[in-house]
């Protein structure tokens, strides 16, 4: 079931799904786990101005989505960047496109024009995912970030509302 964030019965899950990405890959370029608190603030401050989307089986979120600030100029506030993060063992069953969908829908709402994903070069499956959604690749940056001590690429997918 597709439903708004509800802090404090997500972010539990928010953090548990976060972490593993923390921990196992280079999906995102944090090092460390964040807290329960840590996150709570993190989800807190961008439901605040931004839709934010989880998808809920049985009880637990297995998968959440949100639009947050790319930029802090105020010229850039038509555009958002977006993230959907899913429960490992749940890929490939269309949640993150249903998520996703979702978002694009309630930024077209709010007035966004701009949608900007930023993906690990290496995460050709995010590549894909965004491809499919309609994003466009429009930048490719070249070792821009270090985890696991490999330098990695970052490119970013824009969609336009």
């Amino acid at each position: 079931m597709l439903r708004q964030v509800e802090l404090e019965r997500d972010v539990a899950d928010i953090t548990r799904i976060y972490g593993w990405y923390v921990t196992n890959t280079t999906v995102t370029f944090e090092v460390d786990p964040l807290s329960e608190s840590q996150m709570a603030e993190r989800i807190r401050s961008i439901a605040s101005e931004f839709p934010c989307f989880v998808w809920e089986e049985g009880g637990k979120v297995v998968g959440y989505c949100y639009a947050h600030r790319w930029k802090n100029f105020a010229a850039y506030d038509v555009t958002v960047e977006t993230t959907v993060y899913l429960d490992p063992d749940i890929k490939g069953r269309g949640i993150g496109g249903k998520l996703m969908e979702r978002l694009i829908e309630e930024c077209r709402n709010r007035g966004i024009v701009s949608m900007i994903a930023c993906i690990t070069a290496e995460n050709e499956d995010s590549c894909r995912f965004h491809e499919r959604l309609g994003f466009k690749k429009v930048s490719n940056f070249k070792g821009v970030g270090k985890k696991f001590g490999c330098l990695l690429d970052v490119i970013d997918y824009q969609y336009i509302i």
